[in-house]
Order: structure tokens, then C-alpha cells, then sequence
């Protein structure tokens, strides 16, 4: 099935630490790695660590909870029911004050705190009713957190992912830049280059998106939970703000969470889904998730040939393309900033069918990528884990080469691995970028238009 999915579409293979054990979560990156080796392809990893995810706890069946009655939140493990349950966060007393509201399964249930009662339980008045079952999650929106953004499951699953290269590694509910900060120190430390994406699930993320988009190497719009702690409403605007930040930053975004939900059962979308996942891509998104839809959906090869069908297709319209920023001349990287965008320009202009980049950080892929070229991309770099994490960014596709001479020579041998390859033709305009002298692999200096022989 892994196998089928990639050929129908699938880019990155995300791995979800909030189910399943780390023996399991081997065997599918394995399997991910043979199927790379196996289609000569380049799939990242990206490894999403469950963070402080909140539950309740066990419940007794039938515990239905009526609006306007009283109920007592304790931090003790105990059967709950109707009347009194547990609800597992061991900050519960001191965080949450009188007046702030605990959402439970999704919103679905709400309760507002109207008691301190002990150092362990909370009086609460049911706002929004309904049945109250064993392990649910709840969201405490309106509360300061004590808790860490990391917490001792996550510190192993990271150990974890580590150890097995993972490209891109996902902390959930970030709430500040200092939190990804921390993260990117531990990997740094291993010795590592994983890539760290920043969750938006949390307010408090989305009042410093800015300074987290800084730090972060990736975003993901993680609209699950965001729609539960703030209010609905205000999501489509608050995603659409976030991709265009991203975009300026060259930054790669995700859009993730019930994109096309239905198909968990259906074997086809609702036109609201597939106006969702068309939306995404016009914004500019570099990336539209699937999550129980491929995990635990009755058609995952099927989800992924519908969401492949729409991005296709919007990808048709002019308005996907052409965005970003002009580079800013204060900038350090100013000067190679000025060439990827220059290039981007000049793909337009004279009809390119490529822009072609050498790279050995990826930085001129991100940067290429960020101004939205309708020219395919193609990096070339002699750093092999580079091609699978360059795989998110947007219209990106890399060749593994490491035969760098004279430019010229370096610009036929790329030309001929692509024509090889059969994405140029003869007669196909290409834009080259790369540093000279070439051998010295430093910042992109200098641009070239070619004419495929």
C-alpha cells in the first residue's frame, strides 16, 4: 500500500508518534527506504511527536453530561462518570481559574470552571453537554500552560527518530519561538541536520507567528486543534495569513486536518473538501496533508489519486504561480537572493521549461521555490539526505551529482542526466543558477540560459 500511494502522489510519509510503538514505527521507515531504493525515488520522513496532547480518563459507559449541571474535574485517577472524572493534567489546579472554559472531544463537550475546590479538583458547570467517553482529548484555550512544550515520551521518540535519520521533525503545540529553539538545540547537539517544523495549534503560536516562522524551518497549519482553541471562524483567514508569511520567508507550509476527511468512509470526497484542498494550493501551500484518511481510511489509494487530481488541476491556473517578495537589499544573502528571484522572472519571460540550481545546503531550492516559478525545479547536489528532505518544498525535485569541474561541463552533465530522465527536451529552454568558480560550492553568484541540444 506504501508503495502504491507513492506512485500515486505521496511526497513525504508522516509518522505520527501519538499511536503506535517505536518497533512499528521502524518497520514502516524501513519499509519507506526500501521503496525509495527500490523506485529511485526520494519520500522524506517526517516524524510528528505527540507533545502534551491532554485526555480524560477512564470513563464509566452511558456518563452523559447535561447542560447546566455541576461536575467535578479531578486530577486523581479514578472511574468517572457524570458527576465527577478525571481529567489527566497535573497543572490542573494551578493553571486553570474560575471563568475559563475546558473543551473536551474536539468542542464538542464544553464546561466553564465556576470553583477552586482543593490542591486536586476544579467545580465546573456544563455549557454544551453531551457523552463523555474514556480517553478523549481536551483543549484548555483560554488557560497559561504550565506544562512543557516537550514533554519525557517526546524527549525518547525524538532519541528515537534520530537515530533513524528522520528529515523532518514536527513539534506539536508550540507556543513560542524559544520552544523550537530547544528542539533544534537537542538535534544540533546529536550532531544531526534534522529539519524542525512548528505545529500552529495553540493561540499563543499564532500572536507570535512571526518570530516562530523565523526559527522554524517549516510550518504546519495544524487546524485540528487551532479550530478548537480559537474560534472557527477565524481559521481560513488565519491559514491563508500564515502561507503568505511563509512564502515571503521561504519557509515551507503545510496545511493539515480533515482536508478530506469524508473518505475515512467514502469513496469519493464532498465538493467542500475538494474546494479545501483547491484553496490550499492556490494560496501557495507547499505541502496538503492526509491523516486518518491514508491511516486508518477504508481508501488511502484512492484519497491519495483524488488529492493528486486536484492539485493537478489547480496547478493549471496562473494564480498559483508568480509569488514571494522582491529580495530585500539589507539582506546578508542579498546578492544570491537577487538571482533565484532574477531567474524566476526570466523563466517567465522567455518560456523555460526548468530552472536548474546546484546546491549543497538547499538554500537556493527554498529560495527558488518561494517565488512560485512555472518552470519546473530541479536541484543537483552531491549531499545525498539533502534529496529526500528537499522533497516537501514546493515543485522541488533533486538529482544526486558530485562530478563538479569546469561550469560548462557541470552544465552539460546536468543537462544530460535531465534529458535522461526525460523532463527536457531538445529545444527546451533552462535557466542554470550555481556559484563560480564551481568547485568551491559557496552562494549562488551567477546565472546562465541555455537552449537543450
Amino acid at each position: 500500500m506504501l508503495t502504491k500511494i507513492i506512485k500515486n502522489g505521496v511526497d513525504v510519509c508522516r509518522v505520527n508518534f501519538s499511536h503506535g510503538t517505536q518497533d512499528q514505527h521502524k518497520e514502516v521507515i524501513n519499509n519507506i527506504r526500501s521503496i525509495n531504493e527500490k523506485l529511485n525515488s526520494n519520500i522524506c520522513i517526517l516524524q510528528d511527536l505527540q507533545g502534551p496532547k491532554l485526555r480524560v480518563g477512564k470513563i464509566l459507559p452511558n456518563s452523559i453530561l447535561k447542560e447546566g449541571q455541576s461536575v467535578i474535574l479531578t486530577q486523581l485517577e479514578i472511574e468517572g462518570n457524570d458527576k465527577k472524572f478525571t481529567v489527566r493534567y497535573p497543572y490542573l489546579t494551578k493553571d486553570v481559574r474560575p471563568g475559563e472554559k475546558i473543551l473536551i472531544d474536539d468542542g464538542k463537550i464544553s464546561v466553564e470552571v465556576t470553583k477552586y475546590l482543593n490542591k486536586n479538583e476544579l467545580e465546573a458547570k456544563v455549557i454544551y453537554g453531551g457523552e463523555l467517553k474514556s480517553n478523549k482529548g481536551f483543549n484548555l484555550p483560554f488557560s497559561k500552560l504550565s506544562v512543557p512544550s516537550m514533554t519525557d515520551k517526546d524527549l525518547e521518540d525524538l532519541k528515537f527518530g534520530l537515530e533513524m535519520d528522520v528529515e523532518w521533525v514536527a513539534l506539536s503545540f508550540v507556543r513560542k519561538p524559544e520552544d523550537i529553539i530547544y528542539l533544534k538545540g537537542i538535534i544540533e547537539r546529536r550532531g544531526k541536520n534534522t529539519k524542525v517544523i512548528a505545529k500552529i495549534e495553540k493561540p499563543e503560536a499564532v500572536e507570535k507567528i512571526d518570530e516562530i516562522i523565523d526559527v522554524a524551518d517549516a510550518i504546519m497549519v495544524a487546524r485540528g486543534d487551532l479550530g478548537v482553541e480559537m474560534p472557527v471562524q477565524e481559521v481560513p483567514l488565519i491559514q491563508k495569513s500564515i502561507v503568505v508569511k511563509c512564502i515571503e520567508k521561504s519557509k515551507p507550509v503545510i496545511i493539515a486536518t480533515q482536508m478530506m476527511e469524508s473518505m475515512i468512509e467514502n469513496s469519493i470526497p464532498t465538493r467542500a473538501e475538494v474546494n479545501d484542498v483547491a484553496n490550499a494550493v492556490l494560496d501557495g501551500a507547499d505541502a496538503v496533508m492526509l491523516s486518518a484518511e491514508t491511516s486508518v481510511g477504508k481508501y488511502p489509494e484512492k484519497v491519495v489519486e483524488y488529492m493528486q487530481k486536484i492539485v493537478a488541476d489547480v496547478e493549471k491556473d496562473d494564480r498559483v504561480y508568480f509569488k514571494g517578495v522582491k529580495p530585500n537589499s539589507k539582506s546578508k544573502t542579498f546578492l544570491s537572493d537577487e538571482i533565484c528571484f532574477t531567474a524566476v522572472r526570466m523563466s517567465d519571460h522567455i518560456g523555460a521549461r526548468a530552472i536548474i540550481g546546484m546546491t549543497r545546503s538547499g538554500y537556493t531550492g527554498y529560495k527558488v521555490a518561494s517565488f512560485r516559478p512555472k518552470a519546473d525545479i530541479y536541484i543537483f547536489t552531491d549531499n545525498l539526505p539533502l534529496l529526500n528532505t528537499m522533497n516537501l518544498v514546493w515543485g522541488v525535485r533533486g538529482f544526486f551529482y558530485n562530478t563538479f569541474e569546469s561550469t560548462d561541463n557541470t552544465f552539460e552533465d546536468v543537462l544530460s542526466i535531465l534529458k535522461k530522465n526525460k523532463v527536457v527536451k531538445k529545444n527546451d529552454k533552462v535557466i542554470n543558477t550555481a556559484s563560480m568558480p564551481i568547485m568551491a560550492q559557496q552562494r549562488t553568484n551567477m546565472i546562465k540560459i541555455s537552449k537543450v541540444e
